[in-house]
């Protein structure tokens, strides 16, 4: 599974700010260690159907894309946290108020500014 984040974003996300993160062809969602949304950008809020300011300070896997809570979306997430490494890319189907959608995953965490990110790409 190719990942899709180009590495340029990578070094800029301990600063990316809401209007660059909604100038991302992709979908972009900063959460916390227990999945709550801190920046949730434009293509995911359009993707989703789900407004920016609805989905922030919401749980991404049990109140926002709720489809997401099992082990296979969920369950990565919570190893990377405890192994404290979370780089990983698969396909997943989004289904939860949408018809079923193809995309890309990829869960990041990033060590230099402690940060945890969801990247989604239409597939």
């Amino acid at each position: 599974m190719s990942k899709f984040i180009d590495p340029s974003i990578l070094g800029k996300l301990g600063s990316l700010s809401q209007s660059e993160a909604d100038a991302y062809p992709f979908g972009i969602v900063k959460v916390d260690e227990s999945g709550k949304i801190l920046l949730y950008n434009k293509y995911e809020s359009e993707l989703a159907n789900v407004p920016i300011q609805t989905a922030v300070g919401k749980n991404f896997f049990t109140e926002v894309a709720i489809c997401t809570n099992n082990r296979i979306f969920y369950g990565r997430f919570k190893e990377g946290m405890i192994s404290g490494d979370l780089d990983i890319a698969f396909n997943y189907v989004f289904t939860y108020k949408m018809k079923p959608t193809n995309v890309v995953i990829h869960l990041y965490h990033d060590k230099g500014t402690n940060s945890n990110w969801i990247f989604v790409k239409l597939r």
